[in-house]
């Protein structure tokens, strides 16, 4: 173990050489962290996670327990991935055909929770602060703030940044309870005031 390290890590857990983890870092029992994957500050990362090679997490990640996180996934800032979701990171896998160029990009924005058991199909985009329900399967690209459920995955509503469901009065705003933020519903989705 290196003596420099600023992140601590269970003894059960291996990191592999040229792995970047930044400082104030948790990494939990039985967790994989693979060569050239990169973590960043004030993460935790759960019990038997995965995190596969050229992976880049944000500061301030949260991995919940049984998540692997292929390469081809960013997660922004303050993501949280919930216990046993999943991404993907080819459309047609195949036991027999190697297809590790064709691994498609998943982009999860700053502050976007994935539910338990959800799946997200490669190559989409979730949204700052979008929050997907558990056991939802992503197969489009999701707007900041959204609310989605279901599978397939569908928009029922929008969120804080606290991720509380907004209700909009006739003027298109709505308010957090949690925070007193407002937020305005154009026909582009949802911004802060």
């Amino acid at each position: 173990m290196d003596n420099l390290k600023k992140y601590s890590a269970h003894e059960s857990a291996v990191i592999d050489p040229k792995a970047n983890i930044g400082d104030g870092t948790k990494i939990w029992h039985f967790s994989h962290i693979m060569s050239d994957a990169s973590i960043g500050n004030n993460c935790n990362i759960g019990q038997n996670v995965v995190v596969s090679s050229k992976v880049q997490l944000g500061n301030g990640v949260k991995i919940q327990n049984n998540v692997s996180v292929y390469t081809g996934v960013i997660c922004e800032d303050d993501v949280f991935l919930g216990p046993s979701m999943v991404f993907t990171n080819v459309i047609n896998p195949r036991s027999f055909i190697v297809r590790k160029e064709q691994f498609l990009e998943t982009y999860v924005e700053k502050g976007a929770t994935i539910g338990a058991n959800a799946t997200v199909i490669c190559g989409n985009r979730i949204g700052s602060y979008a929050l997907i329900g558990a056991g939802a399967v992503i197969t489009k690209p999701v707007l900041p703030y959204a609310l989605v459920v279901g599978n397939p995955a569908k928009q029922i509503g929008w969120v804080s940044k606290y991720g509380h469901r907004l209700q909009f009065n006739e003027h298109q705003i709505a308010t957090c309870p949690e925070s007193g933020e407002q937020y305005k519903l154009t026909k582009n989705g949802v911004t802060p005031v």
